[in-house]
C-alpha cells in the first residue's frame, strides 16, 4: 500500500491545536501519533479513556480533507436516527464528489450499506477521501468483550480503498484482541505501513479498591453511605471549607458515577440515595430524551442535587465531564474491558480520584448465566466468559497489586508504580481480612445455583 504525501508541517499542528482546539500542547505522544497519520501511514492507538484519542483524528481533519469516522471545521453525524432532511443533505454533499464536509462520523451499520459505499467511492476517486478512522476497534475482533458483525464487515474498507490510510483506536484490547483487529481490518504490520502506539493502561491518579458483599448481608448501601458522608464532612472542616468558600463550590459537589446493572435498580438506588440527603439521579434507556438530556447538563455543570449519576452501563460513552471523582460498581461488570473502561470515566483531569467495586460470589453466578443464556452473543460467547473470569480473579486476589493486574492483563510488561493506589499496597492484611470476611463460600454459592436461585434475570440493562 502506497503511503500519502504529507502536506503540512509540524508547525502547522501546533499552531492548529492552538487555534482550533484551545489547547496549550498535546499530551505524551499526541503529536506523534498525529504525524504518523498526517504521513500516511496506517496507525493503531490503544490508549486509556483519558488520553484523548480523539484529537488523533479530529486534528488531522482540520488540516487535511476528507476524514470518515466510523462526526471553523464542517462534521456531521450520519446514522440511522439522523433526521432526513439532514441525512439527504449530507448524502448530496458526498454525491457532488467534492464534499464540503470535513469529518464525518458514521455508523458501522450504515457503513456496510450499499449506497454509502457508492456515495464514499465517488468522493474517493476524486482524491477526496483522507483517512479512515475506526474507534472502539476491539468490536471487529469476536475475542474481544463487545464484538459487534457490523465492525468485522469494516474491512471492505482496506479492499476498496487500498491507499487510504486507516486508524484504528481502542481502550480495551488484550495483545490477542490487538492482532485481532490488524488482521481483519487487513493492515500491514510493517515498519514502513503501519505505526502501532500501546499505551501503558496505567492511570495512576486513580486509587482501586475491591469491597466484598454476599446476598446474606448486603450492606452495599451503608457502606457507600459511610464512604460518601466522610468525603463531605472532610470538605466541612478547616481550611479545605475556607477553600471551598473562596470559589464558591458547595461542599457536595463531588462528581461521582454508580454503575448498576438494572434499570429498576438504578431508579431504587438513586430513591434510597435522595432519602439519605444525597443529590443522585438515575440515568437508563428507559426515560425520555428530554429526562436524559437534562440530567446529564445538570450534572455536568455541578448543579445541586445533581452530583452523582447512578446509571447502567450505557452511561459514558462519548460524554466529556473531565472532574469525576469516584467511579463506584455496585456489582461486578460483565467483562474486565468494561470495569476498566468505566473506571477509567474517573478523573480525566488527572486529580487524584477512587473508584472501587463491590463484589459477591452470587453476583458472579448471576453474570456467568447471563452469559451462557444469550443467544445472541454465541459467536463470542467463549472470549465473554473469559473476561468475565479474569475480573473475577481480579477481584479475588489479595496478594498483588491492582494497577499491576490490570496492566498485566492488557499485555503491559512493565511494572507500574502504584504508590499505595490500590488496596493490596495500603493495607494488604486488611484487605485478607476483608475477603475472609465478606465473600460467601464457593460451596454455598454452588449449591444455590443448582437449586436455580440466581435465575432470576437480574441483569436487564
Amino acid at each position: 500500500m502506497p503511503r500519502l504525501k504529507r502536506t503540512s508541517s509540524c508547525t502547522d499542528i501546533g499552531f492548529t491545536l492552538r487555534r482550533q482546539f484551545h489547547k496549550e500542547d498535546f499530551r505524551p505522544h499526541q503529536r506523534e501519533i498525529i504525524e504518523a497519520a498526517l504521513d500516511g501511514f496506517d496507525v493503531y492507538v490503544q490508549a486509556a479513556t483519558s488520553f484523548g484519542k480523539s484529537l488523533c483524528f479530529q486534528l488531522p481533519a482540520v488540516i487535511d480533507q476528507g476524514t470518515l469516522k466510523a462526526s471553523d471545521i464542517e462534521a456531521n453525524f450520519y446514522s440511522s436516527i439522523t433526521p432526513y432532511d439532514d441525512r439527504r443533505r449530507i448524502e448530496r454533499d458526498l454525491e457532488s464528489g467534492h464534499p464540503r464536509t470535513r469529518l464525518l462520523y458514521v455508523t458501522p451499520e450504515l457503513c456496510s450499506g450499499s449506497r454509502f459505499r457508492e456515495r464514499l467511492q465517488l468522493v474517493y476517486k476524486q482524491k477526496e477521501l483522507a483517512r479512515i478512522a475506526i474507534d472502539e476497534a476491539h468490536c471487529v475482533s469476536e475475542w474481544g468483550h463487545d464484538f459487534r458483525k457490523d465492525f468485522k464487515r469494516l474491512s471492505w474498507f482496506r479492499d476498496t480503498f487500498p491507499d487510504v490510510p486507516i486508524m484504528c483506536l481502542t481502550a480495551t484490547a488484550n495483545p490477542q484482541v490487538r492482532q485481532d483487529v490488524l488482521s481483519i481490518l487487513k493492515l500491514d504490520q510493517t515498519p514502513e505501513r503501519t505505526r502501532e502506539f500501546l499505551m501503558n493502561p496505567q492511570r495512576q491518579n486513580l486509587h482501586l479498591e475491591i469491597r466484598y458483599t454476599k446476598d446474606e448481608e448486603d450492606n452495599r448501601l451503608q457502606d457507600f453511605l459511610r464512604w460518601i458522608n466522610a468525603v463531605y464532612d472532610r470538605r466541612k472542616h478547616g481550611e479545605r471549607r475556607a477553600e471551598l468558600e473562596k470559589v464558591n463550590e458547595r461542599v457536595e459537589s463531588v462528581p461521582g458515577i454508580i454503575y448498576t446493572i438494572s434499570r429498576d435498580e438504578c431508579e431504587s438506588l438513586a430513591a434510597s440515595l435522595r432519602s439519605e440527603g444525597i443529590g443522585a439521579m438515575p440515568f437508563h434507556a428507559r426515560l425520555t430524551k428530554e429526562v436524559k438530556e437534562e440530567t446529564l447538563a445538570r450534572w455536568i455543570n455541578n448543579e445541586s442535587g445533581y452530583d452523582i449519576i447512578v446509571a447502567t452501563t450505557a452511561f459514558g460513552m462519548g460524554i466529556d465531564k473531565n472532574n469525576v471523582r469516584f467511579v463506584v460498581h455496585w456489582r461486578i461488570p460483565k467483562s474486565f474491558e468494561g470495569y476498566y473502561q468505566e473506571a477509567g470515566r474517573a478523573g480525566r483531569d488527572g486529580n487524584a480520584s477512587y473508584c472501587f467495586l463491590y463484589y459477591s460470589r452470587e453476583d458472579l453466578e448471576r453474570v456467568m448465566r447471563l452469559i451462557r443464556s444469550d443467544a445472541k452473543a454465541e459467536t463470542n460467547q467463549i472470549a465473554r466468559l473469559k473476561s468475565l473470569q479474569a475480573l473475577a480473579q481480579y477481584c479475588e486476589d489479595t496478594d498483588k497489586c491492582r494497577h499491576a493486574a490490570i496492566c498485566k492483563y492488557f499485555g503491559e510488561s512493565s511494572t507500574p508504580d502504584c504508590d499505595f493506589a490500590c488496596d493490596w499496597h495500603k493495607d494488604p492484611q486488611e484487605l485478607e481480612m476483608r475477603f475472609m470476611r465478606g465473600l460467601a463460600s464457593e460451596e454455598w454459592v454452588s449449591t444455590q445455583a443448582m437449586q436455580g436461585t440466581y435465575d432470576d434475570g437480574y441483569y436487564d440493562e
